[in-house]
């Protein structure tokens, strides 16, 4: 089940250990994490998998696998994230199942009406601002274009992309249920505290 808005997903990369960030993205009150290794191999992403399935349970968190149906199902992961260019949500569904949460990568209306109709159970929208973490060809969403998506699908929007303590709230206020983000917390000197800070900015709580 997609927790309750709103939520601060957390991306894993290349710059730190994903199980050493999973831990202190859990800590900062993270509740959806996804492993993302582009260059590891399978057998570490499968180890990687089963250690951050079992931390994330532990927080009553959510383990997210992206790309990899296979990782996903060998692990018992939560769910899994497609790109446009990955395994289609019909197939990967047949394979994982109904209980099984798939999440959609849109940059577009278009792409996230179609992820919606195809099955998908929330969409990673963006890129909302201009990143570094991952190379893009097309410029920024911007706000309004969340807003847009918002208004035209009833799936959770996770909004990824230049997210940081500073615009975070703006994206919940424009109709996402979640932010997602990679080096934000990953790049921070202190994870933990940075991942508090951005759920503090989402949820106004900041206890």
């Amino acid at each position: 089940m997609i927790p309750s808005s709103p939520f601060l997903c957390v991306i894993t990369d290349e710059t730190l250990s994903p199980l050493f960030l999973a831990e202190k993205a859990l800590m900062g009150g993270a509740t959806m994490i996804q492993l993302r290794h582009k260059e590891a191999s399978g057998s570490q992403l499968y180890s990687w998998a089963v250690a951050i399935r079992k931390l994330c349970h532990k927080h009553q968190a959510l383990c997210i696998i992206n790309d990899r149906v296979d990782i996903a199902m060998a692990s018992h992961a939560d769910g899994v994230h497609l790109g446009q260019q990955d395994m289609p949500i019909e197939a990967a569904r047949k394979l994982l199942g109904k209980h099984c949460i798939i999440g959609a990568s849109a940059s577009s209306l278009k792409e996230a009406m179609q992820a919606e109709r195809d099955g998908a159970d929330y969409i990673g929208f963006g890129h909302i601002f201009p990143t570094s973490s991952k190379k893009k060809d097309y410029a920024p969403l911007g706000t309004e274009t969340l807003r847009q998506a918002a208004n035209h699908i009833s799936l959770p929007i996770i909004a990824i992309g230049g997210i940081s303590h500073e615009n975070a709230a703006t994206l919940i206020a424009s109709g996402a249920s979640a932010v997602a983000v990679i080096s934000t917390v990953s790049r921070a000197l202190d994870p933990t505290l940075a991942a508090r800070k951005l759920l503090c900015a989402i949820t106004k709580n900041c206890s």
